[in-house]
């Protein structure tokens, strides 16, 4: 399994370390069975987080077709409201700039190329697409999910529902080629997932003992009856 995980100016640290030692740890446990690199819309690039101080390299361009897993992470930044927009807030105490929220930071990522090689992702019949915490709003807004089943973080749930997404409140949510995770810790328990549905139960298990981490929740899907309202 080829993995490219995304990042983006103002990604969140977490989201995007975490499953990527999972799938990491999952290379090497089956043999070099997983790959996994961190990629841009741009190219290889120096891109910073919105946890200050912390810069992650890409070192390719996001290539959604050539590759089995597109990995979109959120934003780390101030907590906003959903329908705050780029040019809210730009002058705090004394004409110093706050810090970005979280809605902000996502919505910046629609006017790059991002949006566009995500929609060739989704499109792909190879591809298997997956998000963490405010990654599945990054595709929401983008117009990628209307009609899907999908979670996110708890704040961002009423602006999944207003793109046309199904939201459930799950840790993990699969609706075939598409896996989304909830908050910034579910992405140990996407990658994890993610290693036993690609590669088998074995390596997710032996990945699960190395990092003394026992994945959390059921993986939510549609399937089988629906349970009756109390």
């Amino acid at each position: 399994m080829h993995a490219q995980i995304v990042l983006f100016d103002g990604f969140d640290p977490l989201d995007v370390i975490g499953p990527y030692e999972v799938l990491h740890a999952g290379g090497a446990a089956s043999g070099g069975a997983v790959e996994v690199e961190l990629v841009s819309a741009e190219g290889p690039r120096e891109v910073v987080s919105g946890t200050s101080g912390v810069t992650l390299r890409a070192t390719a361009r996001l290539d959604p077709e050539s590759v089995d897993l597109v990995l979109v992470p959120g934003a780390s930044g101030r907590v906003g409201p959903p329908g705050e927009r780029p040019d809210d807030g730009l002058d705090g105490p004394g004409g110093h700039q706050p810090p970005e929220s979280v809605p902000v930071l996502l919505g910046r990522t629609l006017e790059t190329e991002l949006p566009a090689l995500l929609e060739r992702a989704v499109r792909s019949p190879r591809t298997t697409v997956a998000t963490v915490c405010g990654g599945s709003l990054v595709l929401a807004m983008s117009g990628l999910l209307e009609g899907r089943w999908a979670t996110t973080h708890h704040l961002g749930a009423d602006l999944l529902d207003a793109t046309g997404a199904r939201a459930v409140e799950a840790r993990l949510v699969e609706d075939g080629d598409l896996v989304t995770a909830a908050g910034v810790t579910s992405g140990l328990d996407l990658g994890l997932y993610l290693l036993e549905r690609e590669v088998g139960p074995r390596i997710a298990h032996a990945v699960e003992q190395l990092f003394a981490h026992e994945r959390r929740g059921t993986v939510w899907r549609d399937r089988g009856p629906a349970p009756v309202p109390h």
